[in-house]
C-alpha cells in the first residue's frame, strides 16, 4: 500500500460495527451467500461482545469520517503440542475498489503483528485451490504451504 497517512488498520470495536458489517457481507456474497447485513452484523457483534474474534480494519480516514476498505478476521486457537497460542486468519476481505494497492498485504502483515503481540506462535489460514492470487499473496509474505497433513471437515447441518 503506498504510504498514504490518509490510510490506518484499526482494532475494530463496536464504534466499526456497521463499517465492518457492509464489508463483512460484500465478503459473503463474494463466496456465493445471499446478502444480509443486518445477520451478518448480528454476527459480527456477538463475536466482539464475547471476544471470540479479534478483527483488524482498513480504513480510509475523509473529513469527518472513515472509509473501510478491508479487513481481516483472527480467531484463537491453541496448540496443545507447543503449548501456545495461535492464531486463524480466517476472513481476508479487500473492497474491490482498492484491490492491488496493497491493502491485502497491510492487513496481513498488521495480523502478524498482532498475532506476535499476543505472545502466539504462528498464525493459521486456508484458502480455495483454485484461489491462485491469494495463494501468491500469501506466499510472497513468508506462508508455506502444508504438504504434511490432511484437513478434513464433517458437516453438522
Amino acid at each position: 500500500m503506498t504510504e498514504d497517512k490518509n490510510i490506518k488498520v484499526i482494532k475494530a470495536s463496536s464504534n466499526e460495527l456497521d463499517l465492518v458489517a457492509e464489508l463483512f457481507d460484500k465478503y459473503r456474497v463474494f463466496y456465493g451467500q445471499p446478502s444480509n447485513v443486518e445477520e451478518g452484523k448480528k454476527f459480527i457483534q456477538e463475536r466482539m461482545k464475547n471476544d471470540q474474534s479479534v478483527i483488524l480494519l482498513a480504513v480510509e480516514i475523509e473529513t469527518n469520517s472513515l472509509r473501510p476498505l478491508g479487513f481481516v478476521q483472527l480467531y484463537p486457537t491453541f496448540s496443545s503440542v507447543a503449548m501456545k497460542k495461535r492464531w486463524i486468519l480466517n476472513d481476508l476481505y479487500v473492497d474491490q475498489s482498492v484491490r492491488r494497492k496493497g491493502v491485502a498485504k497491510t492487513l496481513m502483515q498488521k495480523a502478524k503483528e498482532y498475532a506476535l503481540e499476543t505472545g502466539a506462535n504462528g498464525l493459521t489460514l486456508e484458502t480455495a485451490k483454485d484461489n491462485y492470487t491469494a495463494q501468491r499473496l500469501y506466499e510472497s509474505i513468508g506462508y508455506e504451504k502444508d504438504d504434511e497433513c490432511f484437513h478434513y471437515h464433517i458437516s453438522l447441518q
